[in-house]
């Protein structure tokens, strides 16, 4: 089993070959037929008949699908089409209701037909909301008037009746306008965007086949197992395979779908987007446009895949964004960004280090900083018998002995917005910095537990060490630094973890399927991560000896906030020594720790960033009156300003009251901070 496991990255990246630009969909001579029915054809009807099967025996959940489930993927369904309940009418799905207690049933019977008849209502209803948008454009808005917008409506109810329906989308589209004014954007461009944005979303959705209808119905029923269990259609299927092989050409981020927008939720390191140093993470996407000519196409409200097509492309082939940055909130306004599409290459995730300066109560202190991005191994490389393939372990091993060269007094290892990648490679990089003993435990659906060792009896680096974690460390990084931590060997300091302990392994559905043609994959949870004091780290993540400020709300990101998340539970503890017991030392360390931050002026900047951050998330209700959103963005602009003023000020005072600290540390609190944590533990210890 050992060698078959493989801890995937929590996020799929955006990669692959090149997107088309959609034409109107309302063009006179437009050939999709508005009021094709899509149904579904009889290899449809066998595979989910095969889905049914596998999940239902072979995941690790082992839930019987019975009403209980029928309904949680009833609501799912609806969800992954009108999450913000904007299209069906409320006496749509009182008569979807009949299906509600009956998908289960379906299911195991092959019937789709009530996923397709749901499908085909709401394509007809977004059809409807195209035609109202129409209508709406041949009229300027008033912005003068005191109007207001809600932008989530997840809890809202279902709207009663078209006029309901009509000033709901009233609102948003003029609140739309509103931001496309704000821009610049005058009432006949206003018109030209959005008109555009609907006709091409409705498009997309009306080129929608079976099998795509199929791939949306069949991941509400598998993601009510977990969320990490997905059916990949043929397309999606050769789409993950790419990304899981590392021959990534696109910009280098992963993406995900929120309130209508495409949100970057990382950058990988070493791809056009971290080399750009342009887009952030939750920065937001509304139009793609091709090559440094090609007219932009609005993808406010598409699907993330759709969105994904776009952005995808052949390495060296340009592609333009419009982004929204974060911190300007609802007043932002449209930065375009250039970025040639490149593959991201191994070599360019690899680890890299770094000597910082640290003076702590008056003691200077080298550290040596290693970031890895992700556990990273060349098995192509390897298995032909490379000496010289690339992997993490190989690699930190010799930043290790630079360090051991460079005589540092310790070691911080950042693992922050690393998603995970091969357990070996955690396992063996956990035994750089142990003697011997268990590394992780894996249980599989069976109740079989696994103990996977450290295969090497030699220590690398026995001095002092700090682990950095944040919300967005996942999977073999959190099998690492819960090692770390469970044997005493170092600190682990930052933000709880993402939790992400579970094993996927994926199913070749063709394998079942007499067919010439690919039949997709079924990716499935088959085992559960266990730490070896035997804690899993599903769900709960790895909680950090000393906490550093978060943005991040771990009931709104992180495997908690997933309502299908399998639970955290323990099993027996593995037989292992502790190297030591740093928990006498962490009272003492939080205590210096926050008396130092609270006299940091930086500290104050991150905490009106997590202020500022919160406030906008925590604000649902907008203006729709141009005068007081002009204000609104006046006031943001110019605090952004002042803040970006006083930085530079304190930047410099820390230049000369600090010693040779270089200006990437100073930019970076968390860094600092735990380097200060890791200078103080190593007093305690010589005290």
């Amino acid at each position: 089993m050992k060698k078959l496991l493989f801890a995937v990255t929590m996020f799929v990246f955006v990669t692959g070959c090149n997107a088309q630009t959609p034409e109107s969909v309302l063009d006179k001579d437009h050939k999709i037929d508005t009021n094709k029915v899509i149904a579904p054809d009889e290899f449809l009807i066998r595979k989910n008949q095969l889905l049914t099967n596998l999940l239902s025996n072979y995941h690790y959940r082992k839930s019987t699908l019975n009403d209980s489930l029928s309904v949680l993927i009833f609501d799912d369904y609806l969800k992954s089409m009108d999450s913000q309940k904007l299209y069906f009418y409320k006496s749509d799905i009182e008569s979807f209701e009949k299906y509600k207690l009956m998908l289960d049933d379906y299911l195991k019977m092959g019937n789709l037909n009530p996923a397709y008849e749901i499908f085909n209502v709401y394509k007809k209803r977004l059809g409807e909301r195209v035609r109202y948008v129409k209508e709406l454009l041949k009229t300027e808005f008033d912005f003068t008037k005191d109007e207001s917008f809600t932008l989530d409506r997840e809890k809202a109810n279902w709207m009663e009746n078209e006029k309901e329906m009509n000033e709901e989308w009233r609102l948003r589209i003029k609140n739309e306008a509103l931001n496309l004014k704000l821009s610049g954007k005058d009432w006949k461009g206003t018109v030209d965007v959005l008109g555009k944005r609907y006709d091409n979303y409705y498009k997309l959705i009306l080129q929608y086949e079976a099998e795509d209808v199929f791939q949306l119905y069949m991941n509400s029923f598998a993601e009510v197992y977990d969320p990490h269990s997905n059916y990949l259609s043929p397309s999606s299927s050769d789409a993950f395979n790419i990304s899981m092989k590392l021959s990534l050409e696109g910009i280098g981020a992963t993406l995900r779908f929120e309130n209508d927008y495409t949100t970057v939720v990382s950058i990988v390191p070493g791809g056009p987007a971290a080399k750009s140093g342009l887009i952030k993470e939750e920065d937001r996407i509304v139009a793609v446009a091709q090559g440094d000519e090609g007219e932009f196409v609005d993808v406010v409200g598409w699907r993330l895949d759709d969105t994904i097509q776009l952005i995808r492309g052949k390495k060296g082939t340009v592609v333009r964004l419009s982004i929204l940055k974060k911190e300007d909130g609802i007043n932002a306004i449209p930065k375009e960004i250039r970025l040639v599409r490149d593959k991201v290459k191994l070599e360019e995730q690899a680890a890299k280090d770094e000597i910082i300066n640290i003076e702590e109560n008056g003691k200077p202190f080298k550290l040596g900083v290693i970031k890895l991005p992700s556990f990273y191994s060349d098995f192509e490389a390897a298995r032909n018998g490379d000496p010289d393939y690339k992997s993490t372990t190989k690699d930190v091993k010799k930043i290790l002995s630079k360090f051991k060269n460079e005589k540092v007094d310790g070691v911080i290892l950042d693992l922050r917005n690393n998603g995970g990648g091969s357990l070996q490679e955690a396992i063996s990089l956990t035994g750089l910095f142990i003697k011997d003993g268990p590394v992780v435990q894996v249980k599989n659906s069976n109740g079989e537990v696994e103990v996977d060792k450290d295969p090497d009896p030699s220590i690398v680096y026995d001095g002092p060490l700090a682990v950095m974690i944040n919300r967005f460390s996942a999977s073999a990084s959190e099998i690492f630094s819960a090692a770390i931590q469970d044997y005493g060997r170092g600190l682990i300091v930052g933000e709880n973890s993402y939790g992400k302990g579970t094993v996927q392994n994926l199913i070749d559905l063709s394998r079942f399927l007499s067919s010439k043609d690919k039949s997709g994959e079924l990716k499935i949870t088959i085992a559960k991560f266990y730490r070896i004091n035997g804690s899993s780290t599903q769900n709960l993540g790895v909680e950090p000896d000393i906490e550093l400020p978060s943005l991040y709300d771990k009931h709104e990101y992180g495997e908690s906030s997933k309502p299908s998340a399998l639970p955290w539970d323990k099993i027996q503890s593995s037989e292992y020594q502790k190297y030591g017991n740093l928990n006498k030392y962490i009272p003492e360390l939080e205590k210096k720790h926050k008396l130092r931050i609270e006299k940091d002026p930086q500290y104050e900047f991150v905490k009106q960033d997590i202020e500022e951050y919160k406030e906008t998330k925590a604000k649902k209700t907008f203006s729709l009156n141009e005068e007081v959103r002009k204000a609104e963005k006046e006031k943001a602009e110019k605090r952004k300003k002042e803040r970006e003023e006083a930085k530079k000020s304190n930047l410099k005072l820390i230049k000369k009251d600090e010693v040779e600290i270089e200006s990437e540390l100073l930019d970076d609190f968390d860094l600092k901070e735990t380097g200060n944590i890791l200078a103080d533990f190593i007093m305690s210890k010589v005290g």
